[in-house]
């Protein structure tokens, strides 16, 4: 649901530093040697088994896991036409097709189409945004059980899940999705924080 509190909120100073966990990567997935980038690849990759690795949901975690306090991460998003981001909890089905609600562990915000933005509550929630953004901000208050969603370029705020318990540890959460033939094959980048920028938002 929407927070119902106007306010500044200046995440910018729990930015953290986020790199892919290529252990827990779909096979399907490529990412960039240095964790920062995952793109949607046409086969398979030859990659070991792993207890971590998400076999069946087109997506990859970050090697970074939070148990406490507050932590931002910003995605580049420019260019998709489709994407999912969050966060999940440490205990995720990840060899099994997993439904993105936060009674699953999920705490995500999609996009699909090209257009059509949904909060993957349960149940879900669509809204439309008057501008497309192109990077994206994920703030997490783990006390608070505040999972917020900012446009960074607009500097306005997307969506929020409030008043979750968090009992465990939760991890950033990407999926590029499917490249659909060239469509959707620019890559999520994680992007370096400017730190000098403070996100507002009114809901």
């Amino acid at each position: 649901m929407l927070s119902s509190v106007s306010t500044g909120l200046k995440c910018l100073k729990f930015a953290v530093d986020v790199t892919l966990d290529p252990d827990s990567a779909n096979p399907y997935l490529i990412l960039s040697d240095d964790g920062k980038q995952v793109s949607h690849g046409n086969f398979k990759q030859d990659v070991p088994e792993n207890p971590k690795r998400l076999n069946n949901t087109c997506c990859v975690l970050a090697k970074q896991g939070f148990s406490s306090g507050r932590f931002y991460y910003e995605v580049q998003v420019k260019g998709k036409t489709e994407w999912d981001l969050g966060v999940v909890r440490e205990s995720i089905k990840r060899k099994k097709t997993n439904t993105l609600t936060p009674v699953n562990g999920f705490w995500t915000v999609i996009l699909r189409n090209g257009n059509q933005y949904k909060a993957c509550e349960s149940p879900s929630v669509s809204f439309s945004l008057k501008v497309k953004p192109e990077k994206v901000g994920v703030f997490v208050d783990y006390e608070e059980g505040l999972v917020s969603f900012y446009d960074v370029g607009s500097r306005s705020h997307i969506y929020s899940f409030t008043g979750q318990t968090f009992t465990e540890k939760l991890y950033p959460y990407f999926s590029p999705c499917r490249n659909e033939g060239g469509k959707n094959s620019n890559p999520l980048i994680i992007s370096p924080v400017n730190r000098y920028i403070s996100l507002k938002y009114e809901t």
